[in-house]
């Protein structure tokens, strides 16, 4: 096997200051994380570039496979290298492209040259390179812009290294660099979105998941458990927390108008999630919201739900419409388990006419007249607690633990 390394190129970490090695470190970690079963990874880490050894094919096709969901890679190439001799560069640049051989395509040569004490200059080096291999196949002719292959030179200090594919990167910033978030997941098809993107800039993330039985069956529950499991293919685990939630909605529909109620159950669910965010030492609260989507995410809507709490409520989706929060759903992989048709407690007692433009003031009288904070307590005491992607089991007890 020809291919020695994948080269890693960081792209947004390349802009960070003094604290852009802690990011870096951030990363190799993530990349260790998910290829555990891998075992040890000899990683070797620069402050522009990252490095995989490859021991063999196989493993490299599980690095390649996996790799393009780890956040804060921008690209990464399965890489060889050779001495710093322009003989030995010609012999490994044939080498590369007869694995192109049986296709027609265009390419050309780009080369950097880093270690400037090399004899020929990054134009003398491509020349030699490129009128060496261009007679060798019949199969390749030159395009300067945009060709099918690129053959990558890159003579730095300890050798020489080259490579025909660069692969995109999911981008962003890695997982846990950016702190730690609590996502409201609903099991519908905005949130996971939403924890997707908050992965994607670095944030680490817990989610909760509001459970209203007999009202909404054991499916609803496995398909939020599902979700949580695939949000972790782009990040490190995630703890899921079950909120037992009837008893909160049953006193909702008894006293709240039903017009606002849909108001008051936000509202009881962001006082639920802003206990648990504070015992788990999450600095945020994300949820999947879009701005006019439904009743419940008007301007007004938002400002009525977000009275309950000083805690930041981060919406990466306020901005997007439907159809756009679908195509990154389909691109993840959550939008078909998202449409399975189990209700979750936010489409159960939906009142037939919510009010789109709530009154603070209204919405908190009709609530006094009940005592919620005892059934929020209790709610937050009786939570169930399971981790993924570990095997699903009730952790309650040992939260604090963990």
């Amino acid at each position: 096997m020809i291919w020695k390394e994948i080269l890693i190129r960081y792209g947004e970490l390349s802009t960070k200051g003094r604290n852009k090695m802690d990011f870096i470190r951030r990363l190799r970690e993530n990349i260790r994380h998910a290829f555990t079963d891998l075992g040890h990874l000899h990683i070797r880490t620069e402050r522009d570039r990252m490095f995989i050894a490859i021991q063999d094919e196989a493993q490299m096709n599980v690095l390649l496979n996996g790799l393009p969901k780890i956040f804060g890679i921008q690209s990464f190439s399965p890489v060889a290298a050779c001495d710093k001799d322009i003989e030995a560069m010609k012999s490994l640049a044939i080498t590369i492209m007869d694995t192109f051989k049986h296709e027609q395509l265009t390419f050309k040569v780009e080369v950097k040259r880093t270690d400037k004490t090399f004899p020929l200059d990054s134009h003398g080096i491509q020349r030699e390179i490129g009128g060496y291999v261009l007679p060798q196949y019949q199969n390749l002719s030159v395009k300067v812009k945009k060709p099918d292959v690129e053959l990558r030179v890159e003579v730095r200090h300890d050798a020489t290294y080259m490579m025909a594919q660069v692969i995109p990167g999911a981008g962003g910033m890695p997982v846990g660099s950016n702190g730690k978030s609590l996502l409201m997941l609903s099991g519908g098809i905005d949130s996971p979105v939403a924890g997707y993107l908050m992965l994607k800039r670095g944030v680490r993330l817990e989610a909760i998941h509001f459970f209203s039985p007999p009202y909404t069956s054991q499916n609803s529950l496995e398909k939020v458990k599902v979700l949580a499991n695939e949000l972790t293919k782009f990040g490190a685990n995630i703890r899921l927390h079950v909120i037992p939630f009837t008893e909160i909605q049953v006193l909702i529909k008894e006293k709240v108008p039903s017009n606002v109620s849909m108001t008051t159950t936000r509202r009881m669910m962001l006082k639920v999630a802003d206990k648990v965010r504070e015992e788990i030492d999450a600095l945020a609260i994300v949820t999947g919201e879009s701005l006019g989507q439904v009743a419940s995410q008007t301007l007004e809507s938002l400002t009525a739900i977000n009275a309950v709490t000083n805690t930041p409520i981060l919406r990466p989706l306020i901005s997007n419409d439907k159809l756009e929060i679908i195509e990154i759903a389909e691109k993840i992989g959550t939008y078909e388990t998202s449409i399975q048709p189990f209700e979750d407690c936010c489409t159960i007692f939906t009142p037939a006419s919510p009010k789109t433009k709530p009154k603070l003031e209204k919405v908190e009288h009709y609530e006094s007249f009940s005592d919620f904070d005892e059934l929020i307590d209790r709610a937050v005491k009786n939570r169930e607690v399971y981790i993924f992607p570990k095997k699903e089991q009730p952790a309650d007890k040992f939260v604090d633990l963990l």
